[in-house]
């Protein structure tokens, strides 16, 4: 990697429109209305470029593993039931949440390889998505995916309180492969993983991820659930 591809990154095609719109209204409020605001302008618009961007990421590739859908925090591994549209069952499986807040990219990458067995959205609320509730009540896309072993794994994008737009690029019969790119959730949101039964998570409540990259679990693994003390 070059020195200039560590600042100059990638900015994603969904975030021209919004970036074009914040340097107009700038442009204008500067000339138009008072300079300062302007200003102000140019900080957002600049943010704004830096909110979409989409860095390539070195996606590990030894099959089994599975990689963060998202950049993020983890903020709870738990037991609980996938979304009902995906049609996976009342059993509880493990769940490990990654809340994206508004300077993380929010690019979304498929943790394995594996086939799409269903893509459901779910219309709901807004809920701060740091909420344990917002699995269930928040605006989300949720994804069923079948592993090469016969195993499925199930993936969801949650709207949080700022975002109010979740995009997707997959459907269901499509081939995805790790670390794929699959969607984008505008502004602070959420991504859930589904666990298949008796795979343990490889990352702690308080851990940073980054989507595509961080591994989360590892489906031929014997290696027991990891615990960490966040200080």
């Amino acid at each position: 990697m070059s020195a200039i591809d560590t600042v100059v990154v990638p900015i994603h095609r969904a975030g021209w429109p919004f970036i074009a719109a914040f340097a107009v209204v700038s442009l204008i409020l500067g000339l138009a209305v008072w300079t300062p605001l302007g200003w102000a302008g140019l900080v957002l618009t600049l943010w704004c470029v830096y909110f979409f961007r989409d860095p390539d990421r070195v996606t590990p590739t030894r099959p089994g593993l599975l990689v963060s859908p998202a950049d993020g925090r983890v903020t709870m591994i738990v037991q609980a039931v996938p979304p009902p549209e995906l049609g996976m069952g009342d059993a509880a499986l493990t769940r490990i949440s990654v809340f994206l807040n508004v300077f993380n990219v929010h690019v979304n990458r498929v943790p394995t390889d594996g086939t799409i067995v269903a893509a459901e959205y779910h219309k709901g609320k807004f809920l701060n998505a740091a909420l344990d509730k917002a699995s269930d009540e928040n605006e989300r896309m949720s994804f069923r995916q079948r592993l090469p072993d016969g195993r499925e794994i199930a993936y969801v994008q949650i709207a949080g309180l700022v975002a109010r737009r979740i995009l997707w690029w997959v459907k269901a019969g499509q081939e995805v492969k790790a670390g794929e790119r699959f969607g984008l959730i505008r502004f602070g949101s959420r991504t859930d993983i589904y666990l298949p039964d008796g795979v343990a998570p490889l990352v702690c409540v308080g851990q940073s991820a980054i989507g595509g990259e961080t591994i989360l679990a590892d489906l031929s693994g014997t290696e027991p659930q990891r615990y960490g003390d966040v200080r």
